[in-house]
């Protein structure tokens, strides 16, 4: 018997196999369960072998939808999302989500077929320079030349797209190379050696800052999405806990710290609310976790955090003192650090005076919103709040519609909030809804749209009726780019150029062509009746919510102004 085996094990070595045999091994290695691909020429020896996978294959209906999902199911998961694209016009499609995934570090590992490498460089049928289109976009790519570096490359691809500061990887793999037959290569072993990312904090910069925690009057934490990428929303409660200290989020950071918890203020920046943005303005110890300091956050950066010292902890050091000059860097993980910190278990700072400021602020201007005969939108997010428990995965699109659902849904969960934050891409929530519901298949998704992103992806609902998706599609429909028409109104002296769609199809009769459910709301009164009834369902329904034409988003900081210099901060 032992002979046998010993045989069994010596021909399976010596089985030829392809390149895409390697890749799909390489594949089920790193435990891949979802690929979200569209076949096209020269990936159809990749997807031969598909067919007798057991891993998942979604097929968009766009390839941009594809990697949207791919974005929602990494952002929920934690795990890389995995796509597949043709040449040509497949990967081309292909680099917006790029881009969207590495502002917002998202880890992807993205494969592109290309042409044969006989003929790449003669401007072949369907070729594209995919390695020089995506490397600004990318936190690596590889062109594959050797069949036998697919397995090491498929390796390090997985590795530098979920490690460090995560983000998309792309592997071009000639059709030729998926082709071609081999002997199984030897196994190898990842050597990055120019990549070597700092996990753990230096000891003397976490004692400098608990010291600075221990002295400062006016402190604040600003928590951004490297505490959920991180996996430290834990630590990051019982750091605040432990020094009694209030904490802000910027936009994808909600959800890293509960908003039902005493020492949470709010969201900050340009839609933020004033206490939050006060707070930052008025602190005199400023501790950012995993925050980018974008411009949407910060306003003018003459007038951002004036008085205070600022601390950085961040785990890419490039983002360190990029934009605000940092006097305590420290280059970590947010769980490492926040770990050291609490170890530190530092003299809490004496600042009853500044928390009673804050409780202040949050008491006398609250998120408003005036009462009228539509329907207004703040009031359709309070009721889905308060119909899911706060438990629902919320996955926005970009515009008016985002900043409602990040004022009004209180997040007190981590990955529960899956939005397009630093490329704001029109048409990412619909597909990333897709991926958020596959990553996640119990929770309850609601993908709140603006009714001109949900037009851009409108094809892959039938993606979600083909996968019978239990999501709930919530198009906020004001018949208008909504903050495009809101700028124009307020900069631009109305003259809205472009901006209003008073034609649109019927989004009921649209969902019931794909064979959905749809329902059009006019009214609170519809809104409570119908959420009772299809918030629990188990079905996708499409929900179009005609909200208040002229509503707009406030309080607001215009461009060019500070966070303290807010409009629209009381009725």
């Amino acid at each position: 018997m032992l002979q046998q085996a010993a045989m069994a094990e010596s021909k399976a070595k010596t089985e030829m196999v392809t390149g895409a045999d390697l890749l799909l091994e390489a594949l089920e290695k790193e435990k891949v369960e979802v690929i979200f691909g569209y076949p096209g020429g020269a990936v159809l020896p990749i997807y031969d072998k598909l067919y007798d996978s057991k891993i998942l294959h979604v097929l968009p209906r766009h390839e941009q939808g594809g990697i949207h999902a791919a974005e929602g199911y990494a952002r929920i998961s934690g795990k890389p999302g995995v796509v597949i694209a043709t040449s040509g016009p497949g990967a081309t499609n292909i680099v917006t989500g790029l881009t969207d995934a590495m502002m917002d570090s998202l880890p992807l590992v993205v494969f592109t077929g290309q042409v044969p490498t006989n003929v790449i460089g003669s401007d072949a049928f369907q070729e594209a320079d995919v390695l020089g289109i995506t490397t600004p976009i990318t936190k690596y790519n590889y062109q594959v030349r050797r069949i036998e570096d697919i397995p090491r490359i498929v390796k390090e691809a997985f590795y530098i797209a979920t490690s460090g500061r995560p983000g998309p990887v792309l592997i071009d793999i000639p059709k030729d190379i998926a082709a071609t037959v081999s002997k199984p290569p030897e196994e190898q072993e990842i050597k990055l050696p120019g990549y070597q990312p700092t996990v753990q904090p230096n000891y003397l910069q976490i004692r400098k800052l608990s010291e600075a925690v221990s002295r400062a009057k006016k402190p604040v934490i600003l928590a951004g999405a490297g505490v959920l990428l991180g996996q430290a929303s834990s630590e990051l409660k019982a750091y605040a806990e432990q020094q009694q200290l209030p904490v802000i989020h910027t936009l994808l950071g909600l959800g890293g710290f509960p908003a039902d918890h005493q020492l949470f203020v709010g969201m900050a920046g340009m839609h933020g609310c004033y206490a939050s943005n006060m707070g930052l303005s008025e602190c005199d110890l400023l501790i950012n976790i995993g925050a980018r300091f974008d411009d949407r956050l910060t306003g003018n950066l003459q007038f951002f955090a004036p008085h205070a010292t600022v601390a950085h902890i961040d785990i890419d050091p490039a983002e360190i003192g990029k934009n605000v000059p940092t006097a305590i860097p420290v280059v970590a993980d947010a769980k490492e650090a926040l770990k050291e910190l609490i170890k530190q278990n530092g003299k809490p700072p004496a600042h009853s005076e500044w928390l009673e400021q804050i409780h202040k602020w949050q008491e006398e201007y609250p998120y408003h919103y005036g009462e009228s005969d539509t329907l207004k939108p703040q009031k359709v997010l309070e009721m889905l709040y308060e119909k899911t428990a706060g438990d629902a995965i919320v996955v926005t699109d970009v515009g008016q519609h985002q900043m409602w659902a990040a004022q009004y849904y209180q997040f007190k969960k981590a990955n529960r909030w899956v939005t397009s934050g630093g490329l704001g891409t029109m048409g990412f929530g619909l597909p990333a809804s897709i991926g958020a519901q596959l990553a996640d298949p119990e929770r309850c998704v609601i993908a709140v749209l603006g009714d001109g992103g949900f037009q851009m992806s409108t094809q892959e609902l039938t993606v979600i009726k083909e996968l019978n998706l239990p999501i709930k599609i919530a198009i906020f429909n004001n018949l208008s780019l909504g903050m495009v028409r809101q700028w124009q109104e307020i900069f631009y002296d109305k003259r809205y150029s472009h901006s209003k769609i008073p034609i649109q199809p019927s989004f009921v009769k649209l969902a019931e062509a794909y064979g959905i459910k749809g329902y059009e709301i006019n009214t609170a009164e519809e809104a409570e009746v119908l959420f009772e009834e299809v918030l629990n369902s188990r079905e996708p329904v499409l929900l179009d919510i005609r909200i208040d034409p002229d509503e707009n988003v406030y309080p607001m900081i215009a461009p060019g102004k500070g966070l303290h210099e807010m409009v629209g901060v009381k009725p």
